[in-house]
């Protein structure tokens, strides 16, 4: 599909090549443009959008080249000021230049001149470009500068690099996960309660040699999982609260109050974690109409453990509800959270985990077992609440639908059992894991995922989990951050 920024500066390539100017254009250092030759529409994807112009610049004839941008600043964001096929611009051309900049600059370092044509064509048209552009502006497109460029690029070439930067996600999770690790273990050895002051970790921890023997207590890689597990549950909104969350109400101080107040795990743990969080309502203070027999219940169960619950809480102020979908408010994410934390307390998930990769033979088989343990029918008093004392239109029919649970078993299990095959030297299942990494194929992709396939025209890829885990890495380390000539798809594209 065409992206809207193509799309828009089609309207920019036709009024150009008509002359349709209601006055004559003029530069911002005052020089009359005056168009001999519009030049020749260059049809191919590389290089400016006409070639072969004459232009009257001030006193000067130039022949040469004319870029179309929808503004100023695409110059860069496109990459045309690293690339070598735009040093005979003669003219940028662009729609908005709002800090009336006089000049670019080609990768020649020749200065070209700018005219801003929104205040030289009709009216009404210049308002739908506007209106039009202020939604393009928002996307993520923009920042991919050789979208629909790099057909020059041979597609192996671009499929090998997107699967090595899948790699390379892959193992920076990894890293990171039995980083933490470490920590955990050092925390538990020290007795340092979180959060954790980085300072506290400096010297002793960097010196401190971890052995196999270091990794064998289980509750470290529950603690360290269930971590993993509620990050993943917080989306982009909501991750640094949710882990916060598992850190603060962590395995140790849920033991301390596990066999206080009920036999019903799933209440307790709603009460503290809802409590905890901070979203709790204060229901002591509120009119009784307005809190039902559920509040009560946890309110009551938190008034017993309360005292018993000696780390840190969050407020309200610390989550996000606003512009986040009701599926995916923290109220559901914390429901769906206690399940899964219930199943890996009492439900013996991790050895489930293992045993499925030891155990079942088929690839397809093993996705689909795996994919399933993580996706949490919803139940109870949040099938009919999005928040605390407000029936919701709809019935939640599930707290983690598919997609999330895609996401925790890309981004959380299989770096994660990874991890630990390897720390146990099981080095069979670890390539076991990598294996199904590349078979992997998700229920959906993201906004950033779509974009970069649709750029890079890997469209057709964007379901795999490799290659959308590496066009995110793409995106991230190089688009986003203007690395052009250090990717090996800008190094073609923009030689």
């Amino acid at each position: 599909m065409e992206s809207s920024g193509k799309l828009y500066e089609k309207y920019l390539h036709e009024i150009w090549q008509n002359q349709s100017f209601t006055k004559p254009l003029r530069t911002f250092d005052h020089n009359t443009i005056t168009v001999l030759d519009p030049g020749v529409y260059n049809e191919s994807s590389a290089g400016p959008d006409f070639q072969h112009c004459r232009l009257q610049i001030g006193a000067i004839t130039y022949v040469g080249d004319v870029e179309i941008d929808l503004d100023y600043h695409d110059w860069k964001r496109h990459g045309h000021n690293i690339d070598s096929k735009y040093n005979k611009v003669i003219l940028h051309v662009s729609f908005t230049n709002n800090q009336k900049h006089h000049y670019v600059f080609t990768k020649a370092g020749r200065k070209v001149p700018n005219v801003s044509i929104k205040n030289f064509i009709d009216p009404e048209i210049a308002k739908n470009l506007f209106e039009n552009y202020k939604t393009f502006e928002s996307s993520t497109i923009k920042n991919i500068k050789c979208a629909g460029l790099s057909n020059d690029v041979k597609f192996k070439v671009k499929k090998e690099f997107v699967i090595n930067l899948g790699i390379q996600r892959f193992n920076k999770k990894s890293k990171r996960i039995f980083d933490r690790l470490k920590e955990l273990v050092f925390l538990e050895e020290n007795q340092i309660a979180e959060p954790v002051i980085r300072y506290e970790l400096s010297k002793q921890f960097r010196e401190r040699e971890f052995t196999y023997e270091d990794f064998k207590k289980t509750d470290v890689w529950k603690q360290l999982f269930y971590e993993l597990m509620f990050e993943a549950l917080g989306y982009s909104k909501n991750k640094s609260p949710m882990l916060k969350l598992a850190k603060y109400a962590n395995l140790n101080i849920l033991n301390k109050i596990n066999d206080t107040v009920t036999n019903d795990k799933i209440k307790l743990f709603e009460s503290v974690f809802y409590n905890v969080s901070g979203i709790m309502p204060d229901v002591n203070n509120l009119p009784a109409s307005e809190v039902d027999d559920y509040q009560k219940e946890l309110n009551e169960i938190w008034q017993t453990v309360k005292d018993i619950y000696d780390s840190e809480t969050l407020n309200e102020t610390q989550w996000h509800f606003l512009n986040n979908r009701p599926q995916n408010f923290p109220t559901i994410r914390i429901a769906g959270g206690v399940r899964l934390l219930n199943m890996l307390l009492y439900g013996d998930l991790i050895p489930k985990l293992i045993k499925k990769f030891e155990e079942i033979r088929s690839d397809r088989v093993l996705i689909n077992s795996v994919r399933s343990l993580f996706i949490v029918k919803s139940e109870g008093y949040w099938t009919e609440h999005y928040i605390f004392g407000k029936p919701a239109k709809d019935k939640i029919k599930y707290f983690v639908g598919a997609s999330r649970s895609d996401e925790i078993v890309v981004n959380i299990v299989l770096p994660f059992l990874y991890v630990y095959f390897e720390v146990f030297g099981k080095t069979e299942l670890a390539k076991r894991i990598l294996k199904i990494y590349q078979l992997y194929t998700q229920k959906s992709d993201n906004k950033i995922v779509r974009d970069v396939a649709e750029g890079i025209g890997l469209d057709g890829y964007k379901k795999r989990t490799i290659f959308a885990q590496g066009m995110i890495e793409l995106f991230r380390s190089y688009c986003s951050k203007g690395k052009c000539l250090e990717c090996e798809i800008g190094k073609t594209v923009f030689e």
